[in-house]
């Protein structure tokens, strides 16, 4: 049997210092990287909104053997479309609220184990999601995320993390209205009522486990509808989803492929990994093994 690849021990590290704990952890980070044998040929903290992508464009030209990234998972999402295609090895340091990309890895979310993991994992192939031609850590959505991501007051959500969401959440889902979903799936349209869709290459959303069967090294892609018409319902399935009831599996409907067509009426913005970037009609990919990740070497 061929032996996973050794981790590098050179590598860019890039802490996106607007994230909530990232301005707190860079300066901790990059002495424990060092400590624990990873030589870093820079390490940036981003503190201008907006300048994220054109640092890690900058850093990948440079073709380092590895590139850290400390964020949530809008960071980590906005990273890997300059990874595509190279040879640099991808490590997370989920230094988010809700860290799904992280928890679908298996990543421990304590600095410390992360750091662990980037210096003595183990680099594997894992899927992206795409939206149109955007890449993708972990899940895109539509629905009530893209009021809660794209609207959550900076204060709330870095101020109370999880809990934030959850108080913006409920605000926001007393005038929130379902919408008509039109899914194409191997030539076959089909129509429902939606009140989410997620569109997911991991299981978490949110920090929680909303779609089982979606795996980062399945080759598929999976889109996941919350059917029903009042915002009561969408509640009910993420309650039973939290709480990992069986109930929870009659709440939604399932699509997976390789490539889904996703219209809906009227239009909607797409969350993609937190970050509202898109809008309604577009086809849902996987782009199958598309980066090396550090991930947690199997126990045993």
């Amino acid at each position: 049997m061929t032996q996973p690849a050794s981790p590098p021990r050179s590598a860019i590290l890039i802490v996106n210092a607007l994230s909530r704990q990232g301005r707190k952890q860079f300066d901790v980070a990059r002495d424990k990287l060092r400590a624990a044998g990873i030589e870093l040929a820079d390490a940036i903290a981003i503190d201008r909104p907006g300048t994220l992508e054109t640092v890690v464009a900058e850093a990948m030209a440079r073709k380092p053997a590895m590139l850290i990234v400390g964020g949530g998972d809008g960071s980590l999402s906005c990273a890997v479309d300059h990874l595509v295609g190279t040879d640099t090895i991808f490590a997370p340091l989920p230094l988010g609220t809700a860290n799904s990309f992280a928890r679908s890895l298996e990543i421990p979310l304590d600095l410390d184990g992360a750091i662990d993991v980037i210096a003595n994992g183990v680099p594997r192939r894992i899927d992206l999601g795409m939206i149109d031609d955007d890449y993708y850590c972990n899940c895109a959505a539509i629905g009530l995320s893209t009021r809660i991501g794209g609207q959550i007051p900076p204060l709330l959500k870095k101020s109370l993390g999880r809990l934030g969401y959850l108080i913006w959440a409920t605000w926001q889902s007393m005038k929130f209205k379902s919408f008509r979903l039109v899914v194409t799936h191997d030539g076959v349209r089909e129509k429902l009522d939606a009140l989410e869709v997620r569109i997911a290459n991991g299981p978490y959303h949110g920090g929680v486990e909303l779609v089982d069967e979606a795996d980062p090294q399945s080759g598929e892609i999976v889109v996941q509808a919350v059917v029903g018409r009042s915002p009561a319902q969408l509640g009910w399935s993420w309650f039973t989803s939290w709480l990992r009831l069986r109930a929870r599996k009659d709440t939604t409907v399932e699509y997976r492929g390789h490539a889904i067509g996703i219209e809906t009426i009227p239009p909607q913005k797409v969350s993609i990994d937190g970050e509202v970037l898109a809008r309604t009609p577009f086809t849902a990919r996987i782009a199958a093994g598309a980066v090396r990740v550090m991930t947690p070497r199997a126990a045993g």
